[in-house]
């Protein structure tokens, strides 16, 4: 592998650049669609600016991570930028809901490029020396966004307007193209092979079909209707096909055989399972602090701080940490601490005091940064150089599942307990249920106007059923944080060995500059 170290600085400034846009763009949309929808009208179809970009997103992943395998990872990477750029600067141009949704998808096709290949970039162009400090670094940057994304939407769209959520990439995403067209040189020499159209369009509608289910579902359509049964038995059907089209296929957009490796397929297992459970805590923490203890913050940024400054530390240490210590013992030590933190968030209730829900929260930041850092690195031990596209993007594309898995889930456990709970709590004690008060609707408490409409004896009972529904959903967390844990178990004692890795790239890997 050679690379021009004088330009190591300017490669890595403009992929940090471009992961900052790609994981903060979806927080900082959700802080402005309020006033989108108050603006464009539509919002029986505002759902679709989110499913839309995931959606796109999510089928890009494998494919262009596969297509990195084959053709290299500039020229991909580029493209998905410059898509990336252009998406947002149609969304700022949008006059009605429906062309909002359109733009989203062209620019979540491009965010689908950048995030696999980004890591995959660096795990190619970064010494394996200096790898696991700026994997911790990159780790450090998916959690700052989480903080900085909803606020600087609400600053945006309160004191200038909400296009500007979108123009905000051009000097980003400018800067970081400059950046990677002038500094990042790879070799020309990649094994050419022939494309999977098989495998690509049947995995596009698979994933088109689950995502779609799951975004509508108990939105736009019920759970029983035709449309998302439908979907349902789509995805079903192109899975199948998708799996089998695979198994023939000479060159599969998922290679299969990588499933074979203990250590890639432990760490495909924690990525989905331990990206459910963090989710559970992101969605609801701000709901709880919100709708139970009646906070005044305005978006989860503030909310949520405590456990994103957890996350920072164990993505930024464990990075430092894992050229010393296996990456089974790194994640287990974590994971434990996100067990934990969610058994305690487990407990609370509308008595539980704010400085113990952060120190839950804390805990639950720690335990869940050191998979931001660690996981890429463990996947991609022991895959040959000319698969780590393929594979870091199937890794990428697990978590973002889980996570969407784990939104819609949660969301059916909570609004069906909630609404048991408060139904059987008003018959017993004689209350009629507030008008314009919806049981399957927990941000409806949110709203402080909301709030001052309601009888506190009927408010007190209210918050007891929210309080008691979301403690259980943090209980259910656990299931999926428990199955990362014993996953890690099955990773093996293997840890990041730089000078193994500049050997291995010596015996015969391509380069890339």
């Amino acid at each position: 592998m050679s690379l021009n170290k004088s330009k190591t600085g300017y490669i890595v400034a403009g992929l940090l650049l471009s992961i900052l846009m790609a994981s903060m763009d979806n927080t900082i949309v959700s802080t402005a669609m309020g006033t989108i929808v108050g603006e464009l009208g539509g919002l029986d179809k505002f759902v679709w600016v989110v499913s839309a970009y995931m959606v796109a997103e999510m089928a890009g992943m494998p494919i262009f991570g596969k297509l990195s395998d084959m053709y290299g990872r500039k020229r991909f990477f580029v493209f998905g930028l410059i898509v990336f750029i252009i998406g947002p600067m149609l969304c700022g141009t949008a006059s009605s809901i429906t062309q909002l949704s359109i733009y989203r998808a062209i620019q979540g096709i491009g965010g689908g490029a950048l995030i696999p290949i980004c890591f995959t970039i660096i795990l190619d162009a970064v010494s394996p020396e200096n790898r696991g400090k700026l994997m911790g670094l990159f780790g450090a940057v998916f959690g700052m966004s989480s903080i900085f994304g909803p606020l600087l939407g609400a600053y945006i769209t309160d004191y200038v307007s909400w296009q500007w959520i979108f123009y905000i990439n051009l000097p980003l995403g400018l800067l970081s193209l400059l950046l990677i067209l002038i500094c990042y040189k790879e070799s020309p020499v990649h094994a050419k092979q022939r494309i999977d159209w098989l495998g690509a369009i049947t995995l596009v509608g698979a994933i088109v079909c689950i995502m779609f289910a799951l975004e509508l579902g108990g939105k736009i359509y019920a759970w029983d209707s035709v449309q998302i049964i439908g979907l349902f038995i789509g995805f079903a059907v192109l899975a199948a096909a998708f799996l089998f089209a695979e198994l023939r296929a000479a060159e599969p957009i998922i290679a299969f055989g990588m499933f074979k490796n203990r250590l890639y397929s432990s760490s495909s297992i924690i990525a989905l399972f331990s990206g459910a459970a963090f989710i559970a805590a992101s969605v609801y923490i701000p709901i709880f602090i919100q709708g139970v203890m009646g906070g005044t913050a305005t978006n989860s940024g503030f909310v949520l701080l405590p456990m994103m400054l957890g996350t920072v530390v164990t993505a930024t240490g464990s990075g430092m940490l894992m050229n010393r210590i296996s990456y089974r013992a790194l994640l287990l030590s974590t994971l434990a601490i996100l067990v934990t933190g969610l058994l305690l968030l487990a407990t609370i209730t509308p008595d539980t005091s704010r400085l113990m829900i952060t120190l839950y929260m804390i805990l639950t930041g720690l335990g869940i940064g050191e998979s931001f850092s660690i996981l890429v690195n463990a996947a991609t031990h022991s895959i040959p150089v000319n698969q780590r596209g393929s594979a870091n993007a199937t890794l990428n594309f697990l978590r973002s599942l889980g996570m969407a898995l784990g939104i819609t889930i949660y969301g059916i456990l909570q609004s069906h307990t909630m609404t048991r709970q408060l139904s059987d709590a008003f018959e017993a004690n004689g209350l009629d249920v507030p008008a314009g008060v919806d049981f399957k609707d927990p941000y409806a408490l949110m709203s402080s106007s909301t709030r001052s409409l309601i009888p506190e004896q009927a408010l007190g009972v209210i918050t007891n059923g929210l309080s008691s529904s979301i403690s259980i959903i943090f209980a259910w967390g656990l299931i999926p944080a428990m199955v990362a844990f014993i996953a890690a178990w099955m990773m093996g004692r293997e840890k990041h060995d730089p000078k193994a890795e500049m050997e291995a790239y010596a015996a015969g890997a391509h380069s890339h500059g």
